[in-house]
């Protein structure tokens, strides 16, 4: 297939200045990334071409020669051998800078001699693994807060070798895959692909005698008990981190985090929305029609008396004010609690009430053919 113009490609102008093309390819080159798009073949085609597109017209020389005699002058000036990328390493943090985690993946997948570890420099000791922990609460516990035990596994420095992973007098020494650059590379078309060292973690190094008791790793595994604070009104799904309670890291590497997840269980008779609070109360046709007083549980076990008024209709919401969930992080104003009547429809009848019952049809009138009522006007 014929290979499209390069301006084309970057969507620039012929005269299009170098601030310009660097933001249309990085653009491009953040949509296409082989690592956003796995399994994609056009995304990692497009990818290839717009950086191709731009190591040429970033290259005031390359750019001159291409303008004049085209993909010719730019092999003429490259002498057909494989594409030089050093013209977008130069420019890397430049391009890519503001983009976090992009730019050591984008190191990883040109070979651009950057450390593959993340944040971690090579020779570091590793981090340890963050841990999940699912915790169950009780509808009352998320509303008011309270402390819980938990308990679960995790890595914890070898008390025999002190988290080193070597035996008395043992040390360490240079990693025979690596030859301690901490990386093991690996090419595929025109790209190099670098990645950590499986060997030695990415660390260059690798424990000369290893421990016994810990086969090297500087880790055990054991159970471990801990308090956890829950603040009054989380809510279910929320996530709360407990610092540098995962794993160890291996040879003396700091802890990784402990994450609790919250998972609340149903209320018999409330629901939540936010910060406030929802339940249903059964009325009788003749408290609805009347009017009066009615008692209603809250969440804290408080008994409190509502006024109904008189012709209150099926599902009408009152609301008791700051009778709901407690404000994040310590806060003193509560949500509210709604209560939606629902009236009662008796479905036997005494005698009596029977009788009492027609007696009132007769003096009000049985509305035998009502009028529909749109839907929008329950609303």
């Amino acid at each position: 297939m014929a290979k499209r113009d390069y301006y084309e490609v970057l969507g620039v102008p012929k005269n299009a200045s170098k601030d310009d093309i660097k933001k249309a390819y990085r653009k491009l080159a953040i949509q296409n990334h082989p690592d956003k798009n796995p399994g994609d073949k056009k995304a990692e085609e497009r990818f290839k071409e717009a950086t191709e597109a731009y190591e040429v017209i970033s290259d005031d020389q390359k750019r001159a020669a291409y303008d004049q005699f085209g993909f010719a002058g730019v092999e003429m000036g490259g002498q057909g051998g494989a594409q030089d990328f050093s013209n977008i390493y130069r420019d890397f943090e430049d391009i890519f800078g503001g983009f976090g985690d992009f730019s050591s993946i984008f190191d990883n997948l040109f070979g651009g001699g950057r450390s593959s570890a993340g944040s971690r420099r090579r020779g570091e000791p590793p981090s340890g693994s963050n841990l999940r922990y699912d915790l169950h609460l009780d509808f009352e516990q998320a509303v008011f807060g309270t402390t819980v035990e938990i308990a679960y596994s995790h890595d914890q420095s070898c008390t025999t070798c002190n988290g080193s992973g070597s035996e008395a007098g043992g040390g360490r020494k240079v990693c025979p895959s690596c030859q301690g650059s901490g990386q093991v590379r690996r090419s595929s078309g025109f790209f190099s692909i670098a990645s950590p060292c499986p060997t030695c973690s990415g660390e260059g190094h690798i424990v000369d005698k290893p421990c016994k008791q810990c086969n090297g790793s500087g880790l055990n595994k054991k159970k471990q008990k801990l308090k956890v604070t829950i603040p009054a009104g989380i809510d279910n799904g929320k996530r709360l981190t407990v610092a540098g309670q995962g794993d160890a890291g291996p040879n003396g590497g700091r802890p990784g985090d402990l994450y609790v997840f919250v998972h609340v269980k149903p209320h018999e008779f409330f629901e939540r929305d936010g910060y406030d609070l929802y339940c249903a109360v059964p009325i009788s046709i003749i408290k609805a029609a009347l009017g009066g007083e009615i008692t209603v549980p809250t969440i804290d076990g408080k008994k409190v008396k509502v006024t109904v008024s008189p012709g209150s209709q099926h599902g009408k919401m009152l609301r008791l004010r700051e009778e709901g969930v407690p404000g994040a992080n310590g806060g003193s104003k509560r949500g509210d609690m709604y209560i939606k009547l629902m009236i009662h429809v008796p479905q036997k009848l005494s005698r009596k009430g029977k009788e009492l019952l027609e007696e009132y049809m007769r003096i009000e009138g049985d509305d035998a053919a009502p009028k529909p009522i749109r839907l929008s006007e329950l609303k």
